[in-house]
């Protein structure tokens, strides 16, 4: 279907998630002005306390995913909030610019009438998620959306990374919606004979195995339905270097993972899984996983622009043509969208697919006709489709490479869906059987404090379809990111303050005991030494999962930018005060005194000798 080429500007309106903590304000001293920057070290050590806090549960799986515990409870926004995503970005201005929505209005294809959709109103969808991307400020978007065998409406909106319109044939990292193709290509496998889903995975790969024996016994469908028992504590796959280059050696590394829960006892969010399963494919198909996405997957299924990122990918499509890479995607920081290469990180079989809206509509049109493309080619068989979508994993809500969610969740009916995140792309995919309808959604930034801005936009996209009208909210992310902002400008204004007067708080404390001294000195160190503590911590909060201090700062770049800079600013106050205060018991107590103190009483009150 043409594209319908919508375009939004960036400007963010406020009000995203009332629930979101509010961020914390700088150290404000308002006692005299001789105690002001003496007292800010005690202050800046709590407010980086603060800032942890609020910072924790947004940066989330670094890699796409969803991180541990989010999707076992529905809620797979990265700290609180209602919408099923991936694992953990808006501004008000986007320093890429963008293209006048005005002048794209002629070229839009609204598609098929009502009749054809059942109700649902293709310019209704298009007006709606333009306006959504313009409201809460995210730089684009492609959208499809399906409902049986028909295609009711594609298109692109906003602007890549380079700053040319999105069109519904973008291409678009998909993240972990790679793992439900996964998952088919290994149940074509399973309905060939050539595997079995209670199989043990080492029965078919040989060289799987990990620190503990327990791995002899993970089956196939323990990998698919992420019970295997391996998770990011036990095996943290993404922080570390080199990152794996091949499958062989992505389950190389597995020889040292431990597990921490016993085979099919425990549900936990694992992308090695998925990357073992891709190495079973090749091994047991005989051929490399891409190449074998690309022949029994993606061709069939008539998706000409979708394939697999791995080096050893093929380069032409199904269709001949050349297949462009994916423009840059974007973090969210401080009210602009800014456009960044995606950080280093393996992915082939659980994260690392390229497709576009257009593409993914003929995805969910196989999915939803039980495993028949749209050409009428099965890759499938309709009982095998149903088996992914069915959860089997405890907690009764994660299938093969997909998930169920329900009333209970938050869902008007019952829902088939998955989410990806990486550090600059995000997406989601859903299936609803009660009507139908499915709906797919690929955003060109990545990780944030909470997935209200996305997952508004797909709930919004349900809402139509099922005649609703959808909830108007606003984004709340440029607000938490302008009181980090503001916090950390006080912050350094302070430590300008600290550094400049550190002269005279020398003088000051020359004749004071030594341990005082050190004592008013102390909340300074706090903040410089707790910082390479922040990383553990955040990976402590995201159930195991590890990042990169990168991956780490595209997720959440206000509230990390203010705990660095608490920590530099408090090292540089300390630092100036530590060489006035050696100055100071060098220089001759007389000149300190007359011009930086008030002179002591008497040789007992302090002489130059008690202080550093």
């Amino acid at each position: 279907m043409k594209d319908t080429g919508g375009t939004t500007a960036n400007q963010d309106a406020g009000g995203r998630d009332p629930a979101a903590p509010a961020a914390p304000v700088g150290p404000h001293d308002r006692r005299p002005r001789r105690g002001r920057a003496s007292r800010a070290g005690a202050v800046l050590a709590l407010a980086t306390a603060a800032a942890l806090a609020l910072g924790g549960p947004a940066a989330a799986a670094p890699v796409d995913g969803v991180p541990e515990g989010a999707v076992a409870a529905q809620n797979p926004v990265l700290g609180s909030g209602p919408a099923p995503g991936g694992s953990a970005d808006g501004g008000p201005e986007d320093p890429t610019g963008g293209p006048d929505p005005a002048a794209e209005a002629d070229d839009r294809d609204t598609g098929p009438g009502d009749d054809e959709t059942g109700g649902v109103d293709a310019a209704e969808l298009d007006a709606f998620i333009a306006a959504h991307l313009e409201r809460v400020g995210l730089p684009g978007a492609t959208v499809a959306v399906t409902r049986g065998d028909r295609v009711v409406h594609t298109g692109g909106y906003g602007h890549d990374g380079n700053g040319e319109p999105l069109r519904a044939d973008s291409p678009m990292r998909i993240a972990s919606l790679s793992k439900s193709m996964t998952a088919l290509a290994v149940m074509q496998l399973v309905e060939d004979g050539a595997v079995g889903l209670d199989d043990p995975v080492r029965d078919h790969l040989p060289e799987f195995t990990t620190a503990d024996p327990r791995s002899d016994l993970i089956t196939v469908r323990r990998l698919l339905d992420q019970s295997s028992g391996m998770s990011d504590r036990g095996h943290p796959d993404v922080a570390g270097t080199p990152q794996p280059a091949t499958l062989t050696e992505a389950v190389a590394r597995l020889r040292d993972a431990e597990l921490t829960s016993a085979p099919g006892e425990r549900w936990q969010y694992h992308n090695p899984n998925y990357q073992v399963a891709a190495r079973l494919v090749e091994v047991v198909a005989g051929e490399p996983f891409a190449e074998y996405l690309e022949r029994h997957v993606f061709a069939p299924a008539s998706m000409a622009d979708t394939r697999s990122s791995a080096p050893d990918a093929p380069g032409p499509g199904a269709s001949g043509g050349a297949r462009p890479e994916p423009a840059p995607g974007h973090i969210r920081a401080f009210g602009a969208n800014v456009p960044v290469a995606e950080p280093p990180a393996f992915g082939t079989g659980s994260g690392d697919v390229v497709s576009t809206a257009e593409d993914m509509a003929r995805w969910l049109i196989l999915q939803a006709d039980g495993g028949r493309a749209p050409g009428g080619e099965r890759l499938l068989s309709a009982a095998a489709v149903e088996l992914t979508h069915t959860p089997s994993a405890p907690g009764g809500r994660y299938g093969l490479g997909w998930m169920r969610r329900g009333p209970a969740d938050g869902a008007s009916g019952t829902q088939v869906w998955h989410g990806g995140a990486m550090s600059t792309y995000s997406s989601y995919q859903v299936l609803v059987p009660g009507t139908g309808y499915g709906v797919v959604a690929l955003f060109n930034s990545g990780i944030t404090l909470t997935e209200n801005d996305t997952w508004g936009l797909v709930e919004g996209v349900l809402d139509l379809t099922e005649g609703r009208t959808p909830a108007v909210a606003d984004s709340s992310l440029w607000k938490v990111d302008a009181a980090f902002g503001a916090a950390t400008l006080t912050v350094a204004g302070l430590g300008v303050l600290g550094v400049r007067r550190a002269g005279a708080w020398a003088g000051r404390r020359a004749v004071l005991p030594r341990w005082r001294t050190a004592l008013r000195l102390l909340p300074y160190a706090l903040p410089p030494l707790l910082l390479p503590l922040v990383n553990p911590l955040l990976t402590w909060v995201m159930g195991g999962r590890e990042g990169t201090w990168l991956q780490r700062f595209y997720g959440i770049p206000a509230e990390l930018a203010f705990v660095a800079a608490t920590a530099l600013v408090c090292l540089a106050v300390l630092a100036a005060r530590t060489v006035q205060l050696l100055r100071t018991a060098r220089g001759p107590a007389g000149a300190v005194g007359a011009t930086d103190a008030p002179a002591p009483s008497g040789p007992a009150d302090g002489a130059a000798g008690t202080g550093w």
